[in-house]
């Protein structure tokens, strides 16, 4: 029988009720993400695996929390990223690239 802490099931609901911020900010995950960060050594791990050198300053769940609630606090299911990776993994990059004008709006 497995006993989970009366604090991960509180965990477990806050990510049930979609309220990600409140998880993000528990004690649980910040003591996990500096775990992670000082297993990567830092280093970006995707900018790793593309024979870059990044330093992160994020913690990526590989495996969704929205989808595996139970791994939201695995260690194994974390890895460290770089913002510009962490960004570009969400799809949150064509936010913040200014798009060409088609036209010039010189004024005279």
């Amino acid at each position: 029988m497995v006993v989970i802490d009366v604090d991960l099931k509180k965990l477990y609901v806050l990510i049930q009720q979609d309220k990600l911020v409140k998880f993000y900010q528990s004690r649980s995950w910040r003591s996990l993400r500096l775990e992670a960060l000082e297993r990567d050594n830092k280093e970006c791990q995707t900018c790793k695996r593309n024979g870059k050198v990044g330093e992160a300053q994020n913690v990526h769940h590989i495996k969704t929390v929205k989808e595996f609630p139970m791994l939201a606090l695995s260690l194994s299911n974390l890895e460290s990223i770089c913002i510009k990776c962490h960004n570009n993994e969400h799809d949150r990059l064509n936010k913040y690239i200014r798009k060409k004008k088609m036209f010039d709006d010189e004024r005279w």
